[in-house]
């Protein structure tokens, strides 16, 4: 994470700090030296990102420790904002569209980070909805279109067998626009797996993601399809 008050660069903005050409730094990759500060981005992270103030001490033969403790301006990525939630990162790629979300984001190195604060608030939004009762069948969409992805997402992270029955209960959704979401976030999910493990056949997949049988028919085509087309 970037903590609180703190700037984190990119490895170009790196190569700038030391004093370095592109070209040089590239060769010498000085973040692997021993001593070097280690990326602030989450573990696993592919963009890396490195605090400038630990990093122009390093420059400059000093040490600089990163603030300890959560603070509500620290900045999560998607990896640590999944982990606030309670739920995979895949989620919040869902999540991220809502305007509670969509508005705090901030965009360092290439790679989107929102505020604690504004994460922990959407998690409070998020748990305090709850099913819809006494709702008569074919009255219309509860939850708001835009929201819905991220809502089914999240339906799925609990379990993997939800059916579209469940959504039209939990969400107020209509059958088709549930049956259509589930179908959609399974897709992505099983075509994600797919690429994560060449050589894995659609079918697989989605044995691995724990879809039964009765809910993924309609999924594993769009799935190979998606899968194909990248």
């Amino acid at each position: 994470m970037i903590r609180a008050g703190r700037t984190a660069v990119g490895r170009q903005e790196l190569a700038d700090a030391l004093g370095m050409t592109w070209h040089t730094f590239c060769r010498v990759k000085p973040y692997n030296a021993a001593g070097f500060p280690a990326p602030v981005s989450s573990e696993g992270a592919l963009v890396l990102l490195w605090d400038l103030e630990q990093v122009v001490a390093y420059r400059e033969g000093r040490r600089s420790a990163l603030p300890t403790g959560e603070d509500d301006a620290d900045l999560l990525d998607r990896r640590e904002a999944a982990a606030v939630l309670g739920v995979k990162p895949r989620s919040v790629d869902s999540y991220k569209t809502d305007p509670r979300l969509a508005r705090h984001v901030v965009v360092v190195g290439g790679v989107e980070h929102w505020p604690r604060a504004a994460v922990r608030a959407y998690d409070a939004a998020r748990g305090a909805m709850s099913a819809p009762s006494g709702r008569p069948k074919g009255s219309g969409d509860m939850v708001p279109r835009d929201l819905l992805p991220g809502c089914i997402a999240e339906l799925l992270d609990a379990n993997p067998a939800v059916t579209a029955a469940h959504a039209v209960d939990v969400l107020g959704v209509s059958t088709s626009t549930a049956q259509k979401h589930l179908q959609q976030e399974r897709a992505a999910r099983i075509a994600a797996q797919m690429h994560a493990e060449p050589g894995l056949g659609a079918a697989e997949a989605a044995d691995r993601l724990g879809y039964p049988p009765a809910v993924r028919r309609t999924a594993l085509k769009a799935a190979q399809q998606l899968y194909d087309n990248h």
